[in-house]
């Protein structure tokens, strides 16, 4: 069957597969977090799939270009590692601690426009009259999923740590654009090195704050699937099919998660959004669709 399909759309199946594995996580997750405390979890997740990655990427060569860097590129890996996977990561298992699956993956979302409003601050990008006008559906959008507020007292600090997430997330895409388009490292190394440093400190905060229980059989397993089989793997087949796909491709193939996560947590969480909650998904979707299309284009 596969083998009848072309080069390009084999790549197209692919990266549909990584996205479904990694709208999985969400529901793992919540099944993961009634046994292992949020931040010990997230660094457990990324500490193991750092240890998977560091062999790949050590027969890849990947680590040779490292050699000789000067410090700020280590500092700048470091904060890329901090940013992307202490923080956000963190931030985004201790809001499904508190919050339902659904609502954090429309938070999340907000990443792309404060990316785009970043870039057009600190790296002189312009934002054409369609990304501006995706930036007022996304608005609109989450106007329409959260009205009217009534949100609890628990539920507030989950949107208040997504949030966090959001804004380290973007910034870590900006600092990870800036580092590759330096062209001095493999996105290999970045992103072994970076995990690297991340996880430490996620998974030293995690045990410090929260702990570390014994975890049952169920919760290794999802540690164990999380981290090989949605993270290490998940990426290397990611990285794979970009070779084949433009960006633009990618980013709209990336966006189904917003379509599948609820979905999905529908199906295995029981979460069950209303017709206002899908109608402001579905603006904030196509908003942010706009905001990307558009900045990937000009990349």
């Amino acid at each position: 069957m596969f083998k009848k399909l072309s080069p390009h759309s084999f790549a197209i199946l692919q990266a549909l597969f990584v996205t479904v594995l990694w709208a999985s996580s969400w529901v793992l997750i919540k099944f993961g977090l009634a046994d292992i405390p949020a931040l010990t979890f997230a660094g457990l997740r990324y500490m193991l799939a750092f240890l998977v990655l560091l062999p790949v990427a050590w027969r890849r060569g990947a680590f040779a270009a490292l050699r000789g860097q000067p410090r700020p590129v280590w500092v700048r890996l470091a904060v890329l590692g901090v940013l992307f996977y202490a923080v956000t990561q963190g931030a985004q298992f201790l809001g499904l601690a508190l919050l339902p699956a659904i609502t954090v993956n429309l938070l999340l979302n907000f990443t792309t426009i404060i990316v785009a409003l970043m870039g057009m601050i600190w790296l002189n990008e312009h934002l054409t009259p369609r990304q501006w006008g995706g930036i007022l559906l996304t608005l609109v959008g989450a106007g329409v999923y959260f009205f009217p507020i009534t949100v609890l007292s628990e539920q507030r600090w989950g949107v208040v740590i997504v949030l966090i997430g959001v804004l380290a997330n973007a910034g870590s895409g900006i600092l990870g654009r800036a580092v590759n388009r330096a062209e001095t490292l493999p996105p290999l190394a970045v992103t072994v090195v970076s995990m690297g440093f991340g996880a430490v400190v996620l998974l030293g905060s995690g045990i410090a704050v929260q702990g570390l229980p014994q975890i049952p059989l169920r919760g290794w397993i999802f540690i164990a699937w999380l981290a090989v089989v949605n993270t290490a793997f998940a990426f290397t087949l990611w990285n794979h099919t970009l070779r084949t796909l433009t960006a633009v491709e990618s980013s709209v193939i990336a966006g189904t998660m917003l379509v599948q996560i609820p979905l999905l947590a529908w199906l295995f969480l029981g979460e069950n959004p209303t017709g206002k909650e899908v109608a402001g998904m579905a603006l904030v979707g196509i908003g942010t669709l706009l905001v990307q299309w558009r900045r990937e284009r000009r990349a």
